[in-house]
């Protein structure tokens, strides 16, 4: 009986290539994340407001962002300072504390971002 590998079982019912060796397995490479002042004016940002989970209280959340945690938080810092209120910023998205979605666009329109709101 003739043995066969795994590898080569699947590659053959799947009809793709099998690789010879675990070493030259491709890599797949994400694109890399820029900073967030980079992005001005390129990606569209959208604004909405969310209440579930929260306890009944409002918050404000900007997603749409492709950027590392530390761009996002200079934004979200001069964002908060610009309209006097708490937030967070982490994960690609800026949370404001309340519901301060024309203010945010504005201040958002300022800095060089295409904001909208949804």
């Amino acid at each position: 009986m003739d043995s066969i590998d795994w590898k080569e079982a699947l590659g053959k019912a799947f009809n793709m290539p099998v690789p010879d060796d675990s070493n030259n397995v491709p890599e797949v490479q994400q694109a890399p994340r820029g900073d967030a002042l980079q992005q001005q004016g390129k990606a569209m940002l959208d604004i909405v407001l969310e209440r579930k989970g929260r306890a009944g209280k409002q918050a404000t959340i900007v997603a749409g962002f492709n950027c590392d945690d530390d761009a996002l938080k200079a934004v979200a810092s001069q964002l908060k300072s610009a309209l006097g209120v708490g937030g967070s910023a982490r994960g690609g998205e800026i949370l404001i504390q309340g519901d301060f979605r024309q203010r945010v666009h504005d201040q958002l329109v300022a800095m060089g971002f295409k904001a909208r709101i949804i």
